[in-house]
């Protein structure tokens, strides 16, 4: 069992402060993962990436090594291997983030709930959740674990420390 949580913007306040090339990548990351999901969807994958950043930042303090996703600040979180297909070498949706504007229309949702995020004026919809799915892929890490919360088409878990 997972050791309880702070408050999500207690966890926010351990983190760095963002800079504006934190704020970009993770609006872009939430456009390009869950820009289909409205902003409730946004809001789960947000709080994913910044219960990342705030294991990162907690086993930083111990002394510890970084984990495998990156951390603890938002660019490195949601642009480590492997971690946001978005951001994968060949997906689609890699090419698009990368063309568009910085002050692209079509980012403005993505942006609030990136801002609200990282200024701890967001909520944690999905429990502490590290990790998500969407509805109908079963990566191998999600077998025999229970999701958190379903939010839309994705499956929310805390997997992590």
């Amino acid at each position: 069992m997972s050791a309880p949580l702070p408050p999500f913007a207690v966890r926010v306040a351990l983190l760095p402060r963002p800079t504006a090339v934190d704020r970009d990548t993770l609006a872009r990351t939430l456009h390009g993962e869950a820009r289909g999901e409205g902003v409730p969807g946004m809001a789960a994958v947000c709080a994913v990436i910044v219960n990342r950043m705030a294991a990162t930042a907690r086993r930083l303090q111990l002394g510890q090594a970084p984990l495998w996703w990156g951390g603890p600040d938002a660019r490195s979180v949601c642009r480590a291997p492997w971690q946001f297909s978005c951001w994968n070498a060949g997906d689609p949706n890699r090419a698009l983030l990368e063309s568009l504007a910085a002050d692209a229309a079509v980012l403005l949702p993505a942006r609030t709930v990136a801002d609200a995020a990282l200024d701890g004026r967001l909520g944690d919809p999905t429990g502490g959740a590290d990790h998500y799915h969407a509805r109908g892929s079963r990566p191998a890490w999600a077998r025999g674990r229970r999701p958190t919360v379903t939010i839309g088409r994705h499956l929310f878990y805390r997997i992590g420390p």
